[in-house]
């Protein structure tokens, strides 16, 4: 499917709020609602879009501490060593990357006790887990929305 600017303009409009309605949609990217409604239904039905999600505070929920990990892998097939990261508890993210490393974890946890138990003994003494580097969040901010293209995003501020 190809995306165009108008489709990037609603997939960044649901990213940062996916409860929005068709109507508002439709205002804010300027089109009909009737063309707004087909769009996103499109964009959900060739997998664009997969799902509609909460954004959820972590502090707010008792997760006061994130680390990303990295992970390097012995000779275990990823796909199955991805997977089992993956259901270990706090684990919220595994990125598969290229390079020197294997797999880039984002884990939270309620504090660094819990946060060292996960990493220390589920994630280090993990079979085919070689090594693991962790690195605490100290602050994060949201980027720009996907479906925006910094020209895209240029051209809206004047």
């Amino acid at each position: 499917m190809a995306v165009d600017r108008i489709d990037r303009a609603i997939i960044s409009e649901l990213a940062i709020d996916s409860r929005l309605s068709i109507r508002t949609i439709a205002e804010r990217v300027h089109i009909s609602r009737t063309a707004a409604h087909k769009r996103v239904h499109n964009l959900v039905a060739n997998g664009v879009i997969r799902g509609f999600a909460a954004q959820i505070d972590r502090k707010a929920i008792g997760l006061n501490v994130t680390a990303i990990v990295i992970v390097k892998a012995g000779s275990e097939p990823w796909p199955e060593l991805a997977a089992a990261l993956a259901q270990l508890p706090y684990v919220e993210s595994v990125l598969a990357v290229s390079g020197d490393i294997d797999f880039v974890l984002t884990v939270s946890a309620p504090d660094h006790a819990q946060l060292s138990e996960v990493i220390m003994r589920q994630i280090h003494e993990m079979p085919g887990i070689v090594s693991t580097q962790s690195h605490v969040v100290l602050d994060a901010r949201d980027g720009t929305a996907p479906g925006v293209t910094r020209d895209d995003w240029h051209e809206s501020q004047g």
